[in-house]
This record gives structure tokens, sequence and C-alpha cells, in this order.
């Protein structure tokens, strides 16, 4: 919670001039039952029209500068806690960017968004109250009792009896309700992970016609989080009754001996009408320190989500002060690298070697789960190695600096992710300043020139969310583009032509081929024929080689590439082979 505190540093004039001008209007609000008084006492009773005319031009007065008051205040609330939830969603999404992908996988891309939104959102609510209500309803309380001591300390006697029988019932209702106002936060958790999830695969779940299933699984959730709410709402329905009839009790103590007060003339009318203002007016600011109690339980369970977040610090690390050597004679170079997962003791890659010099292209080949793109995240050091040696252009990629290393790399990720926006505004991801000719020519080598030009808008051509408006295929070509437009010294194609048709993928690899003399390329894939002219094939099997060298040489030495060979090509192409 204190590190949150540094975003409300810029605020400290709100945090401080609000509750002032809050303090003015609560110090009306005690003024007003003692006028009330004195118009009954002395106008009324006395039939003084004038005394009873300034009186209410005085309260009228009291409202105005105690509605100005407020309005101030809601302004420095509104500034302080707007501000504050701006700051703070700032500094936490670009810390979420600089996290790497254990971190993220850690707490969950769904958890992530709702703490952005969701726990922030609380966050500004507290501050608002914060500014608001924390110093005035307090006051309210205490000051209600102190001015009705100084009418009658004796029928003030009421007061310290109802004020912590209030207390008692606030304590009870709220330490039964705040649990459940947690768990809440985690159930609104799990029902944006199964929205987020359902509306990612409709897709998929209208063409397996699991539509009913899926409704189940939310409706389920959905209930969870109804049946928690409303076993709080019922505990804290209990507060209204509960504490009103402790007041009216109260009330009705006042009345009826301050009734006998009046009639021994001890007490006035207006005096007893002041002392049940007074006792309402303590009830409402009860109540409210009772919502305040709820708003700051969940601000504090939301501060504690954020601050987890940002007290993470990033597993990868870069040096920002050792450039790379690029006239190395080898892009890549992994000697016995194994990985697993830092929360894990099994690999899920053992005892890799290769070598990838300038120029050449690498084939990665293997069944699922076989630990092709994990490896490649190694190279990208989205992941550091457990054991053994990488080098990129001769140097540890823990002392490339972290632009260069990005600058090196151009990546096509197995899922394609487009970017709302135009084409070209997706295109110039890698290179923000390129031009019009660049990209129309990585459009052409990653075979999406042509429907690119039959779109009415062309390189303006809006892309909706995902991507959604082109096919697979459009989609991929397009992210081949992208990376293609940063001109990078090693390109990786992650099963990145899978929704290609044979003969664009054969015209894609020829492409690649020709422009990529002096740029490496690793190229991930499924299918032997894509891979079948690489300078040399990396075969995976359950994260470990099962084989390395060119296709010829494979289908004498590995079996595992043979079967994949077989389970592919018919007998007359493998006859061919």
């Amino acid at each position: 919670m204190k590190k949150l505190l540094i975003y409300l540093k810029k605020y400290q004039k709100e945090l401080v001039l609000g509750p002032l001008f809050k303090l003015v209007e609560a110090i009306f609000e005690l003024i007003v039952p003692l006028i009330m008084a004195a118009i009954i006492d002395q106008g009324i009773k006395g039939h003084d029209l004038p005394l009873i005319l300034h009186y209410g031009l005085l309260l009228v007065l009291l409202a105005v500068v105690g509605l100005a008051s407020s309005l101030i205040c809601q302004y420095f609330a509104a500034l302080a806690s707007q501000g504050f939830g701006t700051d703070l969603r700032n500094a936490m999404f670009a810390h979420i960017q600089s996290l790497s992908y254990f971190e993220v996988d850690q707490i969950g891309t769904l958890s992530l968004i709702t703490r952005c939104n969701n726990d922030i959102n609380q966050l500004q609510l507290a501050v608002a109250m914060i500014i608001r209500l924390a110093l005035r309803a307090p006051f309210l309380v205490l000051g209600s009792c102190i001015m009705a001591m100084r009418i009658d300390w004796q029928l003030a006697l009421v007061f310290l009896i109802a004020a912590p029988l209030i207390t008692i019932v606030l304590y009870l209702i709220m330490s039964r309700s705040i649990p459940y106002y947690r768990s809440i936060q985690s159930k609104l958790d799990r029902l944006s992970l199964l929205t987020r999830e359902n509306l990612d695969g409709i897709r998929v779940i209208r063409a397996t016609s699991n539509q009913e299933h899926e409704q189940q699984r939310f409706t389920l959730a959905v209930e969870e989080l109804f049946d928690t709410s409303i076993k709080a709402g019922k505990i804290q329905s209990n507060l209204n009754p509960l504490t009103y009839l402790i007041v009216n009790f109260s009330i009705l103590a006042i009345i009826y001996y301050g009734s006998h007060r009046v009639y021994g003339g001890s007490l006035t009318q207006g005096e007893i009408i002041a002392f049940v203002s007074y006792m309402t007016q303590m009830l409402l600011a009860l109540n409210v320190v009772a919502n305040l109690v709820v708003i700051f339980t969940k601000a504090g369970a939301s501060a504690n989500r954020v601050s987890e977040v940002l007290s993470l610090s990033s597993s990868i690390q870069f040096n920002d002060h050792q450039p790379l050597a690029k006239d190395s004679e080898a892009t890549v170079t992994m000697k016995h690298v194994s990985f697993h997962y830092p929360n894990s003791e099994e690999n899920i890659l053992e005892d890799i070697s290769f070598t990838l010099k300038p120029g050449e292209v690498l084939g990665i080949i293997g069944g699922t789960g076989a630990g092709k793109s994990t490896l490649i995240h190694l190279i990208n050091r989205f992941y550091d190695i457990s054991e053994g040696e990488l080098t990129l252009y001769g140097r540890d990629p823990k002392n490339i600096t972290e632009d260069e290393l990005r600058g090196l790399i151009g990546l096509v990720p197995q899922k394609n992710i487009l970017f709302t926006g135009t084409i070209r505004e997706n295109m110039c991801w890698g290179k923000p300043d390129a031009d019009d000719e660049e990209i129309w020519e990585a459009l052409r080598d990653a075979q999406a020139a042509d429907f690119v030009m039959q779109q009415k808008s062309g390189l303006d051509t809006l892309v909706n969310q995902g991507g959604r408006n082109f096919s697979g295929g459009q989609r991929q070509r397009l992210a081949i583009a992208r990376a293609l437009v940063k001109k990078p010294a090693l390109l990786i194609l992650d099963d990145s032509s899978s929704a290609l048709d044979y003969a664009t993928d054969a015209k894609l690899q020829k492409a690649l081929k020709l422009k990529g003399k002096k740029r490496s390329l690793i190229l991930i894939s499924q299918r032997a024929n894509s891979l079948r002219y690489a300078d040399q094939i990396l075969v995976l099997d359950d994260g470990k080689m099962a084989g390395l060298g060119t296709h010829e040489e494979l289908l004498k030495s590995s079996p595992v590439y043979v079967e994949i060979c077989a389970s592919q090509l018919s007998e007359k192409e493998m006859n061919n082979l």
C-alpha cells in the first residue's frame, strides 16, 4: 500500500484543501440546528417576523456557502482521484511491459487486465472518498455529540449511550460482510477469465456446438458471484434497520425526557428539535463511516493486488553498456542448452546444440509439445537458459542491449496478432519511419501485396481488432511482412505459414531465400516439404534433439524425422526423396 502513496505526491494540495472545504460544510451543518432552535424559541414563540427572516436569510447564506465549499471539495476530489488513477494506471502498464514472459504467466493476463481496470477504479474511489468524507463523517459524529452536550449535558447522555451501540452494530455487520466483499473480487477475476475465453474462442465454441456447455460454466460463475453478493447484501441489509432502531429509540428518549425538562423550564422546544437534528446527523454520519469501511476494505484488497504487480521485477535483466558484435562468424550458437521454468525442475528442453551462420536457414521440426517455440523464446531472450551456453553473434544475450537485441531479430509468432489501426500502421511497428516503398517490398516478399492492392484503401485499409476482417492466411502474410519491414539480421518464423496453401508457401520460401543472402532464417514448420531445402534441420522430440543435418542426412540418420516425413508424404513421394 505504501508503494502507491508516491502517486499521490502530485496532489498534496488537493488532499489538504479538499477536506478543509468539506470541513467548512460540516461546520455549517452543525450550526443549522442551533439557528432552527433560535427561530422556534425566539422568532415563532415571540411572533418576531423580522427575526425569522433574519435567521432564514442566514440559513440560505449557510446553504450557499456550504454548497460552494462542497463543490470545491468535489472538484479537488475528482482532480486528485482521477489524476492518481491515471498516473498509477500508466505506471502499472509500463511496468507490465517490462516484465518477462514468466512474470506475466505467473499472474495471468486476465488478472492483469482486472488489476489495471477494476482494482485501480476501486483505488480511485477510495481517494475521492478520503477527500470528501473521511474527515467530514467522523467530525459530524463528534461534533453532534459536543453540540448536544453544549445545549444540555444531562440529555446528551443519550448520545453517549447511542453512539457506542451504533458503533458495535457497525463493527458486527462489517466484520461479517468484509470477507464476502474480498471474495467478490476473486470471483470477478474468474468471471472476466470466462468472458475473455468465450469471446476469443466463440468460433471454436460454435463449431463444436458447445454453446450450452459454456453457458453452463458462465452461469455457474455468475451464480457464485451472485450468491456471494447476496450473502454480503443480506448482512449489510441489517445495518439501516438496526441503526435506525437505536436512533429512533434515542429520539424517543430525547423527546420523553426532554419534554419533562421543557415543562420544568430548563430546556426549550427549539433545543429539543436541535437534539433530534444532531441525533439524525450522527446516524447519517455513522452510516457514511460504515460505507467508507466497505470502500476502504475493497481498496485495501485492490491495493495489495496492484502492489503485487508493481513489486515484481523482471527475471530478464539487460546490460545497457555492451553493444552487439555483428562481425561474428555465427549468428546463433547453442551448446548443450537446457531449460526449465523457474517454478519447475523438469526440463522442457535438454542438451540442445547447433550453430547457425549468417545467411543460413535453420529448419526446426517436431511433434506438438516438442519445445520448438520454447527454443526460439530462448533466442529472443523471453526466457533465460537454465544450463549450457547460448550466444548471438558471439555474445551472451545477457550482455546485449535490449534495443539492439530486439532490432536484430524479426519474430513472427505462432499466433499472429494484428493491431487495431491501418495496414500501414501495422507494418510500421518494427520500423516507425518505414516509407511506402519499403512496406510494399515487404508485402511482395510475404506474398501479401496482391490482396492488399485489392482493398479500396490499400495501405490505409482499417484492421479490426485482432485482424478479424482478414482470413487466417492473410493475417499470417501481413505478420510476416511486418517482420520483414524492419529488415532484421535474424528472421524467425514460428510455424507462420501453416494457414498458407503449398503454392503460396513455396513462393514465400523462394522470396525469403532470394532476399536472405545476408539474413539468417529460423523456420519452424510442421511441413517437412517446407524445410527440405534448409541448410540444416533440427529435429526435436519431447524437448530433446532427435537429429541435426540436411534433409538427406536426416532421412538416413533420424528415425523421428523419417516418421514425420512418412506421415505427411505418400509412399511414391518418399521413394523419390
